[in-house]
């Protein structure tokens, strides 16, 4: 490696690792791919860097490193909410019953159709969503995708969805 491409990786892991900021009013988005462990990494650098509140909304969530941290996350203290499909929900090997005794709020969408989503927001400032499913099939196998921004028009689009699946 050179000097220049150990800077590349090191940005690249603190991107992983820290919540965007958009310093000065910028817009920030970025993309991760799978297969591979970059969108997991990223969900979970997400989830361990809120301070204040996490909305969740997603298929289903299978992926234990994932849901370890929401848990921690819900230990120190973050107000963290969960919309998930009712079919997943109490599949073998979803994690929603654990989140849920936890103390995590679960609403279980109780449509006759599928609440299909995949997305969270982070502390009002952050809003991840993409194909990539909360799944370690997602990470090992699946061609999928996962967006990052914190761009104003998507947070308040997204906050406005979750608000009305949470209702």
């Amino acid at each position: 490696d050179t000097p220049t491409g150990a800077v590349d990786w090191l940005e690249e892991v603190v991107k992983l690792l820290l919540p965007p900021t958009g310093d000065g009013g910028e817009v920030f988005a970025e993309v991760q791919f799978s297969p591979g462990e970059m969108c997991a990494r990223r969900i979970v650098g997400l989830l361990d860097g809120c301070r204040r509140s996490v909305d969740i909304c997603v298929f289903t969530i299978t992926d234990d490193r994932i849901t370890d941290s929401v848990l921690r996350g819900h230990r120190r203290g973050v107000k963290i909410r969960v919309v998930t499909d009712n079919e997943k929900a109490y599949d073998e090997g979803s994690d929603v019953r654990r989140i849920a005794s936890s103390g995590v709020p679960v609403r279980v969408d109780d449509s006759p159709y599928h609440m299909h989503h995949k997305f969270a927001l982070f502390d009002g400032g952050a809003v991840l969503t993409g194909s990539y499913n909360w799944t370690v099939g997602a990470a090992k196998n699946n061609e999928e995708n996962l967006v990052v921004s914190n761009d104003r028009r998507l947070l308040t689009a997204f906050t406005g969805e979750f608000q009305r699946l949470w209702k």
